[in-house]
Formats: C-alpha cells, sequence, structure tokens
C-alpha cells in the first residue's frame, strides 16, 4: 500500500439520550468540526449554550479513547467528524383549558465525535470548512438602478 492512499487512524467517542433537542446540539457541532482538539476545547469552553457541556464531555472521551488504547497525544489529534443524531422523544401532558391537554416533548440525542490523526505529511493545521460568501454585492446594483430610474422620472 502507498502512503498517500493509507486512511488516517480515527477514535470515537458517543453519548446516547442527551436530554437536549439535537437541534441545539447541532449548532455547537458545527463550531468544532475540523478543528484542532485544543482550539476546540477553548471555542465549547466559551460556548454559552448548554449543549457545549455535552459536546465538551464527548470530546474527553474522544481524547482518553486515543491516548490509552493508540497512546497518541491530544496534540496530534484533530475533530474529523462530530454529528448530532435524533434520540427517543418521551411525551408527556400538560393540562389546559376547558379541560383540554397540551403535548409537552422532551427530546433527546446521541452525539457523536470522530477524532483523527493529523498527519506529519500534510500541511501543520487541520483542513478547515469553507465560508460562505456574503450576498452584498448583489444588492448594491439594484438600489443604483433605482437611483437612476427616480431621477428619470423626475426629469
Amino acid at each position: 500500500m502507498a502512503a498517500a492512499t493509507e486512511k488516517p487512524l480515527e477514535v470515537r467517542a458517543q453519548a446516547k439520550w442527551v436530554r437536549t433537542s439535537p437541534r441545539k446540539a447541532r449548532l455547537v457541532a458545527e463550531h468544532i468540526r475540523g478543528r484542532s482538539v485544543l482550539e476546540a476545547r477553548s471555542v465549547l469552553a466559551f460556548t454559552q449554550r448548554d449543549a457545549a457541556r455535552e459536546l465538551e464531555k464527548v470530546l474527553r472521551s474522544a481524547v482518553a479513547n486515543a491516548e490509552s488504547k493508540h497512546q497518541i497525544a491530544d496534540e496530534n489529534l484533530y475533530v474529523y467528524s462530530a454529528y448530532v443524531d435524533e434520540g427517543p422523544t418521551m411525551k408527556r401532558w400538560r393540562a389546559r383549558a376547558r379541560g383540554r391537554v397540551a403535548r409537552i416533548r422532551k427530546r433527546t440525542c446521541h452525539i457523536t465525535i470522530t477524532l483523527a490523526e493529523i498527519s506529519t505529511t500534510a500541511a501543520a493545521s487541520p483542513p478547515k470548512q469553507d465560508a460562505k460568501p456574503k450576498p452584498e454585492a448583489a444588492e448594491k446594483p439594484k438600489r443604483k438602478a433605482r437611483a437612476k430610474k427616480k431621477e428619470g422620472a423626475a426629469a
């Protein structure tokens, strides 16, 4: 096998039945995807959402798995993938006016984080996601065209 086709070593950790909405947890998971472990830890430490604490626990578990099973230091790891799946929903009821009830859905999620070793042949920093371009350029010509139409109508 050639060294270029060799797949990087991946270590995984998972937390199941976490009592937070998967939609809320996905917002936090997007922030750490593709970052180094040290950078992801600092991002999670300063994120104020409750789901960040749960993702931080799973990240710590994945790093511990890498250190105990493969003797890889956390400086050599980056977040290869971080995703949140929907878990079972607990259904509860709340009394409402005129003898009616309102359904309360208590959602759960399964958090999975996969770490990979940073290759020594590649660049020192792990790959990052591309930023989306801002749509500001499309709005400016329309404003100018409207101003010209107003000037032509006034003359």
